[in-house]
């Protein structure tokens, strides 16, 4: 055993022995998401703080023996996640912390900014949130309408100087985009599906300052503030993730919030979103499993050996091993996507059939008779609609496979 596998494995160790809190208030949590709070203390909570907070930043450094291991590595997140997800996955993403948000910060925002964003969640209680889902678009940037007018300009004027806010943008000379001479935004649209939306308090949102692609920008916003509200949304599975729809109206964000300004132009916005979209896809792959596993590990205890439960167990340590392999490549080139597609695929699949072959293998009856099994045959499903349905991973997987085969001719 490599230096590496032995460090993986004690991170393993011991997610596995903190899954069983997540469990026991797993129940607690699908009936009453909105008091997920009263859980801010759990260990397993602290451990993915500590995953995803950088230490610079106001993160408490994880150690496990001797070994040390630094804040954003996908693949040791993955790796502590699909243990912490047989205790539960809805508990995880009840989980207060970075998230996906933090994500889109680590690469669109400036040092000053990632340490605002950090610093608000340092204390371990605090939700974020990320918002680029819309009504009626999904999350097709194309199709983005939130707006970021500038601060007194009329509705008519901030139109017509679209093309000219376009053109700024892919000039890299937009005023005000350092933060410094310059009156700010007024954001305006709604973004819907947004996780934590309601009880977020800082978070990242997608919206148009002009036209074009360019001109998609990420502001951090933090809330409450005038002008902004949350509603949460009526839930099925997943329900400790806590949806919400956000309305903004006129909501005054100053030129300094708008992430990237330190970069190029062309990776100011949707850049950093896809790049946080790859790393998601790989956590919700491993949650998948996660959830798949405690589902096999039900049946085996009430039906050893059921009908199809070697094969269940053989195509999970596969889907694991495509998993992790998914989670390393994005850590090596977090701007190759198609093996984080290719996981959350095959372990939305994976996930949803062995949902309905525990089902099978005990009886209709036995969601009666496990309260958990039912809620993790709602949850498992919900996974299909996360950061992009299994329709738009195949199409990556699809588009980078003929990438590669253009280069290579």
């Amino acid at each position: 055993m490599t230096d590496q596998e032995r460090r993986l494995a004690a991170l393993r160790g011991l997610s596995a022995e903190l899954a069983p809190q997540l469990r026991a208030v797993a129940l607690d949590i699908d009936r009453d998401p909105a008091g997920a709070g009263r859980y801010h203390g759990l260990e397993a909570y602290r451990l993915m703080h500590r995953c995803q907070t950088p230490a610079e930043y106001g993160g408490e450094p994880l150690r496990i023996g001797s070994r040390s291991y630094p804040a954003g590595s996908c693949l040791d997140y993955t790796t502590a996640l699909l243990e912490l997800a047989k205790g539960d996955c809805g508990a995880v993403l009840a989980a207060p912390g970075p998230a996906l948000a933090g994500l889109a910060v680590s690469h669109l925002g400036s040092p000053e900014q990632q340490a605002r964003f950090h610093r608000r969640l340092a204390d371990g209680t605090s939700w974020s949130f990320f918002a680029i889902t819309e009504p009626e678009r999904g999350s097709d940037a194309s199709a983005l309408a939130t707006r970021l007018d500038r601060a007194g300009a009329d509705r008519a004027g901030a139109d017509r100087a679209g093309a000219d806010r376009a053109g700024a943008d892919r000039a890299g000379a937009g005023r005000g985009d350092d933060g410094r001479g310059d009156d700010g935004y007024l954001l305006t649209g709604t973004k819907r599906y947004i996780g934590s939306g309601e009880r977020g308090g800082i978070g990242v949102v997608f919206a148009r300052t002009g036209p074009g692609p360019l001109s998609i920008r990420a502001a951090l916003v933090e809330r409450p503030l005038p002008g902004s509200t949350a509603q949460a949304l009526e839930m099925t599975g997943l329900r400790g993730a806590r949806l919400a729809e956000i309305r903004f109206e006129d909501v005054p964000i100053a030129a300094g919030d708008l992430l990237g300004a330190h970069l190029p132009p062309s990776r100011r916005g949707l850049w950093g979103a896809m790049r946080a979209f790859t790393s998601m896809r790989v956590q919700i792959a491993a949650l998948a499993l996660g959830a798949a596993a405690a589902l096999a590990e039900t049946v085996d205890a009430e039906r050893p050996n059921a009908p199809g439960a070697a094969v269940l167990r053989a195509r999970l340590a596969a889907a694991r091993a495509r998993t992790l392999a998914a989670a390393a490549q994005v850590d090596h080139d977090p701007d190759r996507g198609d093996l984080a597609a290719a996981a959350k695929l095959t372990a939305v699949r994976l996930g949803t059939g062995a949902a309905r072959w525990a089902v099978r293998s005990l009886g209709r009856a036995s969601m009666l008779d496990h309260p958990l099994l039912e809620k993790w045959y709602r949850d498992v499903h919900a996974f299909e609609f996360m950061e992009g349905t299994s329709n738009i991973q195949r199409v990556h997987v699809a588009e980078a496979y003929r990438n590669r085969v253009v280069r290579r001719g």
